[in-house]
């Protein structure tokens, strides 16, 4: 019997793996987004608030996955003012019923992780992950490959949420 190709070829991977060096150089992407409003098409900013703002995250888990974070480089959530521990909150809330109009999420996983150890690949700058769920989209790919399957380009779907967020009437902006 023939052996079949046993590859999985994940390309973005090496995207991934040179930036870890640029933020280990002290170049936190999140502030270059926060820093940069006039880049919000290109970094997938779906929105900006006076202290927050919300993207898509590079390197999803899985289709539509965000980040909702300070525009401030603060690293726990002790470090936020009310005001802004509000409109994260706020941002939160609103990418939720985001992406459940537009990629029908049947659930979430929305969560921060704090310090290296407990899975921050960011440690030094907060953020929120929305992570879009579906019913049996925990297949062996994820299980026994380590694999994530993203079935739609973040370029196609920030379009479609801009979009949609401005029908639903999300700004994302909560103060």
């Amino acid at each position: 019997m023939a052996e079949t190709n046993k590859n999985l070829w994940a390309p973005w991977r090496m995207v991934y793996i040179r930036s870890l060096s640029d933020q280990d150089q002290g170049g936190c992407f999140l502030c270059r987004y926060a820093a940069c409003p006039e880049q919000d098409a290109t970094n997938h900013v779906i929105w900006r608030g006076p202290s927050c703002l919300t993207t898509f995250n590079t390197f999803p888990y899985s289709s539509g996955h965000l980040l909702v974070t300070p525009q401030a480089h603060l690293a726990d959530i002790d470090d936020l003012d009310e005001r802004t521990l509000h409109e994260l909150m706020g941002q939160v809330k609103d990418a939720k019923r985001l992406l459940k109009e537009v990629v029908k999420a049947q659930g979430f996983n929305i969560g921060m992780n704090f310090g290296r150890c407990a899975g921050a690949g960011l440690p030094g700058h907060l953020h929120v992950h929305v992570v879009p769920r579906w019913e049996g989209d925990s297949n062996f790919m994820a299980v026994v490959g380590d694999v994530r399957i993203v079935s739609q380009s973040i370029d196609d779907l920030h379009a479609e949420m801009k979009r949609t967020a401005a029908e639903m009437g999300l700004p994302g902006i909560r103060v």
